[in-house]
């Protein structure tokens, strides 16, 4: 590829280029370049960074348009549309940062958890471009990458503590450090998006025509938005009873679908036809989900100060993946402020699977003196645990915390 002038840039840019932070001091050849290349799920992400967390070009090409026809994601679909895509989004790329590959010092790719043959595209193609450039490859855990995102624009000492929510997850770990997590609590069973697109599903959200191009999670934010009696609809505390920070979301879904049946048989809805109570059903499901982020965050938040895990003083959390894109959850969570918590999150557009924040998983890395000298397919691990399981010393901890914090807060 050819290459162009390398550009001394001192604006961190975001996507778009719709946000522009200036930066102390000029880019130099004394800093790691980094390529990360994101494909866990359906989105064909990369990214370049240098030690700064100067974003020096990012490609994201979406597959959402697509996979909304299949009310989901299609894992063969997204295997296609990631081998169309890999080469263009990292030529786009390099292309943008004005960069060739002999100027880049290593390739960070994400290897785990996500969609098996969405993930071989994207190490397949690291690897390709590995042997011809001679470059190093560091793996990247895509939660950890999550995890340590709002580091990128915010200064965020270690440890603490992140609230992990999207599409295929929801957990609670305390980070230590760049390659250092204890895993408190996970979802027992479904993640809050895929809830969240399934309820969107069932209410028909996408025959309203301002719904029709965005995923269900944000149809629901949307509607909710217009509801005018959020009490309409009463929810359960999920695991209310159970004191350890993992979560449930079923039980909610099958709570949804009772409301739904009533109100569509009250109203003798057919077809495609929607329920009128449909925006305060909507209001109704995200604050039962915001109730159960809150309560179950709180104890992780309790547990950690019991056992000197974070600062006496200002404790952090922070908020990531696609599901933190949802102001109302995010707001709720910073009800925590009262308890001492600062409550950080990414931009919207680093919340969502993206190559900058496996680029910057891979600075963070070697500026902790990371090596990694072979790799191969094996690697790929599309069911990966995060850090270290200590979820049995929470519910050892036996940590009591009411489930009524938003009353106050709203």
């Amino acid at each position: 590829m050819q290459l162009f002038g390398l550009s001394y840039s001192k604006v961190k840019f975001m996507r778009n280029s719709l946000v522009r932070i200036p930066f102390a001091r000029y880019y130099s050849h004394t800093d790691n370049i980094v390529l990360g290349i994101e494909t866990s799920c359906d989105d064909t992400g990369c990214a370049i960074i240098n030690n700064n967390g100067c974003i020096l070009g990012e490609t994201l090409l979406s597959q959402n348009v697509t996979h909304l026809r299949y009310g989901g994601v299609n894992p063969l679909i997204a295997r296609d549309l990631h081998r169309d895509n890999i080469e263009l989004a990292v030529k786009g790329t390099l292309n943008k940062a004005q960069l060739s590959m002999k100027d880049i010092d290593a390739i960070a790719v994400t290897v785990k958890p996500g969609l098996l043959f969405s993930l071989q595209i994207g190490v397949k193609f690291a690897m390709h471009l590995s042997k011809i450039h001679n470059k190093p490859i560091i793996p990247i855990h895509h939660m950890e990458a999550h995890a340590l995102a709002a580091r990128i624009c915010h200064n965020i000492d270690f440890p603490f503590l992140a609230l992990l929510i999207s599409g295929g997850h929801c957990l609670l770990t305390l980070v230590r450090g760049v390659d250092d997590f204890l895993l408190l609590g996970e979802t027992l069973d479904n993640a809050p998006g895929e809830v969240l697109d399934k309820v969107a599903r069932r209410m028909k959200l996408r025959n309203i025509p301002e719904y029709s191009q965005v995923s269900g999670g944000r149809a629901v934010e949307l509607a909710a938005q217009k509801s005018i009696n959020r009490d309409l609809f009463e929810f359960p505390v999920p695991l209310n009873k159970i004191r350890d920070c993992n979560f449930s979301f079923s039980g909610l879904k099958e709570a949804f679908l009772r409301h739904l049946f009533n109100k569509e048989s009250e109203h003798y809805i057919q077809g495609d036809e929607i329920i009128p109570e449909v925006n305060d059903l909507c209001a109704g499901f995200q604050m039962a989900i915001a109730k159960h982020l809150v309560h179950r965050t709180e104890r992780a938040v309790q547990f950690c100060e019991k056992n000197n895990y974070l600062p006496k003083t200002t404790k952090s959390i922070v908020v990531s993946g696609g599901v933190a894109c949802n102001n109302f959850f995010f707001e709720c969570l910073q009800s925590l402020q009262s308890i001492g918590c600062n409550v950080f999150r990414p931009p919207h557009t680093l919340c969502t699977d993206n190559g900058i924040m496996i680029a910057w998983n891979g600075i963070e890395k070697l500026k902790t003196g990371y090596i990694h000298t072979s790799f191969d397919l094996n690697e790929v691990d599309p069911v990966a645990p995060l850090g270290i399981d200590i979820k049995d010393k929470v519910i050892d901890a036996n940590i009591h915390v009411k489930s009524t914090r938003l009353k106050n807060f709203l």
